[in-house]
């Protein structure tokens, strides 16, 4: 037996029981959220948290969801699976509001006080932040805060450095879809994002997932390098194939201190509401919510970046395909299976 099939071997037995921290050095594998009782028996141990699971209730698109969540000290068990964790509520709320911490922000102190010297989590940005128009009830308004510089320092960028230090890998700003009656050109974007990055602290953790096609391109990605920025790939109900993505970036990881995301949220041309409704309630892989391409081209980059000393970052949903954690171990079968053809 040689030594890469020795090692082969040795990361496919821990991938069957759910151990990813070991694949690769310049591989961190993590998923979107966590705590969910459909991961147990898989990442959380029945007998430590049978008695201690909480419902509530997650209204997606027209139907209402019961779903059953894990108390936060069940991080200390997803963090022997994973080296990352994708923290994405912050999303709707800021960390700091008149003065004072919000639920938020004391969550996300519950979970610091879990993890280990060596874990790391990614949070994403407050949408207040960084979308251009804001659900209100059954409608989309203009967000007075786009781009709030001095807000988004205050509010959620102080606080969260101050929360996780070293342990903050990464902040993620996500922007959403824009209709083409409403898209502002590339150039005008990217003079925007200019603006906005220039007047933030700088920093290497900054990662921008664009869900519109059309920004794929030199004027936002010159905006995005010249900040030390990394422009995530991103699996996503109207984004085109990762491959694409990665071509449109000339072939080339556009990277935030050497580090890149990938992120796979949902199957290609499958709305975020189907994608919950078909996903639900996370305990399984829905077969037909598989895209193969999906799985070949996300170990594929894998490979390209590990080739060029890139560490690459991979969250994954569990509305990509049903199960985050199932999900992960049929890539790292893929991306060792690929070891010979790269």
């Amino acid at each position: 037996m040689s030594g890469s099939e020795s090692i082969d071997d040795e990361v496919l037995k821990y991938a069957e029981r759910f151990l990813f921290r070991g694949l690769h050095p310049l591989i961190s594998i993590g998923t979107a959220s966590d705590r969910y009782k459909g991961w147990i028996g898989r990442i959380y141990s029945e007998e430590l948290y049978r008695e201690k699971i909480i419902s509530r209730t997650n209204r997606v698109g027209n139907k209402s969801f019961r779903e059953e969540v894990l108390p936060v000290d069940s991080v200390r068990e997803y963090f022997q699976h994973f080296k990352v964790l994708e923290i994405d509520y912050t999303f709707y709320a800021p960390l700091i509001e008149n003065g004072v911490p919000t639920p938020c922000a004391n969550t996300l102190q519950q979970y610091s006080m879990r993890m280990g010297p060596e874990d790391r989590v990614f949070l994403k940005a407050p949408q207040m932040f960084f979308a251009q128009k804001l659900r209100r009830g059954k409608s989309y308004s203009p967000n007075e805060n786009y781009l709030a510089s001095e807000a988004f320092t205050r509010q959620f960028y102080e606080p969260a450095v101050t929360l996780f230090a070293d342990k903050l890998k990464g902040i993620i700003f996500e922007q959403e879809y824009q209709r083409q009656s409403e898209r502002l050109p590339p150039a005008e974007l990217a003079a925007q994002l200019d603006r906005f990055f220039s007047s933030i602290p700088p920093d290497r953790r900054y990662h921008v997932e664009m869900r519109t096609e059309a920004y794929f391109c030199k004027p936002v990605i010159d905006v995005l390098q010249k900040h030390g920025a990394g422009q995530i790939l991103s699996h996503w109900t109207w984004l085109p194939a990762l491959r694409t993505q990665f071509s449109r970036a000339g072939r080339r990881f556009i990277t935030a201190g050497g580090q890149a995301v990938i992120r796979l949220m949902t199957p290609l041309g499958v709305r975020y509401e189907d994608a919950y409704a078909k996903a639900f309630p996370f305990d399984r892989l829905i077969e037909e919510m598989i895209q193969p391409a999906m799985i070949s081209q996300t170990a594929a980059l894998m490979w390209e970046a590990v080739r060029e000393g890139i560490e690459i970052n991979l969250i994954i949903n569990n509305r990509a395909a049903g199960n985050a954690p199932l999900l992960a171990r049929r890539i790292v079968r893929e991306f060792v299976q690929m070891r010979d053809k790269s």
